[in-house]
C-alpha cells in the first residue's frame, strides 16, 4: 500500500519542519509549504492525499485558501488555529474543511485525526455490474462507488460529504439522528461537534438540493436527525 502523501502549509518555519520530520517517520510522505502563494504552486503540479493548513498566515489566510481549494479539490484538508472559540471553527467547516485542531496540540493527537480523515476517504472499488443507485431528482448517487454525478458531470464530494452519502444511503427513508453522526465521522461529543455536523449537512445540501433552505432529499426529522428521502 503506497503512503498517504501529505502537504503542510505553516509559515512557521520551526512547526513546518518538526510535523515533516513526524509524520515522515510516521510513515507518510510529506511536502511543506511556507505560505498560500507557495501552496499553490506546489498544488499545480502535484495531488495530495490530504492538505495541513494553518489558519493564520502572513498574505493570503488559510481559511480563504481552504474556502478556493475546497471549490476545485475534493482533498481532505485538516485545519490549524490558534482560535480555539467554536465560531472560528465553524468559519473553517464552513469554508470546506474536513476536520480542525487548535494550537498548541500534541503531535500524536494530530496523527490520530490524520488517520481518521483519510480513513473516511472512500476508496477505490471495482466498477459493479449492477451498480445499486439513488435517484435526487437531476442527481445520481452510485453507493457502490461512492460517486455523485448530475448528467454526465461528477459532482466532486469532500471526504466528510462521502462519509454522509454513505451513512444514509445505508438507510434510505430511515432518521439518522445528530448524535450517531457524530460518532460516525470521528469526532468528539458535545454540542460544538453536533454543531460542525449541520454544517457538513448545509454544505452537502448545496449540491444535491435545487433549493438547499428548503430541503426535498437531505430531510431534517424534528426530534430525530436527518433523513436521506430519495425518489
Amino acid at each position: 500500500m503506497e503512503a498517504a502523501h501529505l502537504l503542510i502549509v505553516d509559515d512557521d518555519e520551526r512547526i513546518r519542519v518538526l510535523l515533516q520530520k513526524f509524520l515522515v517517520r510516521s510513515g507518510f510522505l510529506v511536502t511543506a509549504a511556507r505560505d498560500a502563494a507557495h501552496a499553490r504552486r506546489i498544488l499545480s503540479g502535484l495531488e495530495f492525499d490530504m492538505i495541513v493548513l494553518d489558519v493564520m498566515m502572513p498574505g493570503e489566510d488559510g481559511v480563504s485558501l481552504c474556502r478556493d481549494l475546497r471549490s476545485r479539490l475534493g482533498t481532505p484538508i485538516l485545519l490549524l488555529t490558534a482560535k480555539s472559540e467554536t465560531n472560528e471553527r465553524i468559519n473553517g467547516l464552513e469554508a470546506g474543511a474536513d476536520d480542525y485542531m487548535s494550537k498548541p496540540f500534541e503531535p500524536k493527537e494530530l496523527l490520530l485525526r490524520i488517520n481518521a480523515i483519510l480513513r473516511r476517504v472512500p476508496a477505490a472499488e471495482p466498477i459493479a455490474v449492477l451498480p445499486k443507485v439513488l435517484t435526487l431528482g437531476p442527481i445520481r448517487y452510485d453507493i457502490e462507488r461512492g460517486e455523485m454525478w448530475q448528467g454526465e458531470a461528477p459532482v466532486r464530494l469532500t471526504a466528510t460529504e462521502s462519509q454522509l452519502m454513505r451513512i444514509f444511503s445505508g438507510c434510505p427513508g430511515q432518521a439518522v439522528t445528530r448524535t450517531r453522526l457524530v460518532e460516525e465521522l470521528g469526532r468528539g461529543g458535545g454540542q460544538a461537534q453536533e454543531r460542525a455536523v449541520d454544517v457538513q449537512i448545509t454544505r452537502l445540501r448545496r449540491k444535491i438540493e435545487a433549493d438547499p433552505k428548503q430541503p426535498r432529499y437531505l430531510q431534517t426529522v424534528r426530534g430525530e436527525g436527518y433523513m436521506l428521502a430519495p425518489d
